[in-house]
């Protein structure tokens, strides 16, 4: 069965164009179409956007040669538009700077809107990550429906890019409240199929874990909601603190997309 399309925002900036990459290669990789969304404001010019639309098109196209590739044009803010787009895509993809009120992507109101809503996983790409390294998909888990998802997602993406896994579960200090045993975390992981993947335990904040731990990776996924470790993970410093530093695009499961 083919996959839906691999979404991406684009406004012409250096960080779009780094997501158009990232995005592009996902598409190959699914044998999905790759479908290049802009954002326009109610008097927005339509010369503008198809100049932003046809440059993105040709970006596409130059690194992923045959790739099919549909452009929609949208007025509305780019959170409105990307929401509505993830219910019928595989991925939603952003650049980490750029996309209007977008600047600050996941940290800012409208980044966390769309963290919140979309229907499907979203990738953020920092525009210094040019090059696409790494040589494990590095997965945080805290056994929530969130965590579970994000072990669906991360497994699979690994596979497809034959990479290697490491799993992640925080246990916050001074709480057994929600911790995951060795042996939960080995089950949820072995049921899905990650057999050779990597378990690691770890207390406390989970944010420098993760950055020490991903800096060989090639995508870090997370969950939006759960508890836990990872409880809070958009709203609060560790999201920010991922965001901001991590090495590799990063990938969130939103709450809204768990279990569609």
């Amino acid at each position: 069965m083919r996959h839906k399309a691999v979404v991406v925002g684009i406004d012409g900036s250096p960080a779009t164009d780094v997501a158009v990459k990232w995005a592009a290669a996902e598409a190959a990789s699914l044998g999905s179409d790759l479908r290049l969304m802009h954002a326009v404001a109610a008097d927005g010019t339509a010369s503008s956007a198809g100049d932003v639309v046809y440059r993105a098109v040709g970006l596409a196209r130059g690194l992923v040669p045959g790739i099919e590739i549909d452009t929609r044009i949208d007025k509305g803010t780019p959170s409105t538009v990307l929401v509505k787009a993830s219910s019928d895509a595989e991925v939603v993809v952003i650049g980490s700077r750029g996309l209007g009120v977008m600047a600050g992507a996941l940290v800012g109101a409208t980044g966390l809107d769309l963290a919140a809503n979309a229907r499907c996983p979203v990738v953020v790409v920092r525009p210094d990550l040019a090059e696409l390294t790494g040589a494990r998909v590095v997965i945080g888990y805290d056994g929530s429906s969130a965590g579970d998802t994000a072990l669906d997602y991360g497994l699979e993406y690994a596979r497809r890019h034959n990479l290697a896994v490491r799993v992640v579960a925080a246990q916050p200090t001074g709480t057994e409240l929600h911790r995951i045993t060795d042996d939960q975390l080995r089950e949820a992981v072995h049921k899905r199929g990650g057999h050779d993947a990597e378990l690691i335990q770890i207390t406390g904040h989970p944010a420098e874990h993760i950055l020490r731990l991903s800096a060989d990776a090639s995508l870090i996924v997370l969950g939006a909601r759960g508890r836990g470790g990872f409880a809070g993970m958009l709203i609060g410093s560790v999201s920010q603190t991922v965001l901001h530093h991590a090495d590799c695009p990063v990938a969130i499961i939103p709450a809204a997309a768990i279990g569609g």
